[in-house]
């Protein structure tokens, strides 16, 4: 199960970094063609828009190689007791994934939210053990398995 649940984090990450990807070749292809006009300064306005799109686009590309670097950590063959970053989680209100934050992994009727280790409830989890209860959003859960 954890092997499906790095498999369905990394193929959430490549995608962004797809249309991420799609993105940027757009907005050269629209930089290309604004420098090809000569409109004064409504040209001038244009590629600056387009520069400023490919600034947040370089930003969010960045984001892709750090998330990527977090996926490269995790070692779904070592096993501990305590929740650490790719332990697989059941408590008694949902299943969770320590990895990154990826959305629901559905398998058959089980279901399994990816979640960043930096979520708040990541952090109520983190370092605990199976048996171990904690209370998050005010309600109390127990920690049912680690994995």
């Amino acid at each position: 199960m954890k092997k499906d649940l790095l498999q369905f984090c990394w193929k959430q990450v490549d995608d962004r970094a797809a249309r991420l990807k799609k993105q940027s070749d757009e907005l050269h292809e629209s930089l290309d063609s604004e420098t090809k006009n000569t409109a004064g300064d409504k040209h001038e306005t244009g590629r600056a828009m387009v520069q400023l799109e490919q600034e947040k686009l370089g930003q969010q590309l960045q984001e892709v190689d750090a998330i990527r670097a977090v996926l490269r950590k995790i070692d779904i063959d070592k096993h501990t007791d305590y929740i650490r970053l790719g332990s697989l989680v059941r408590t008694s209100m949902a299943n969770y994934f320590v990895a990154i934050s990826a959305g629901l992994f559905t398998s058959g009727e089980e279901k399994v939210y990816c979640i960043s280790a930096n979520a708040p409830i990541a952090q109520a989890l983190w370092g605990k053990k199976k048996g171990d209860s904690f209370v998050f959003n005010g309600a109390e859960h127990s920690i049912l398995e680690v994995i």
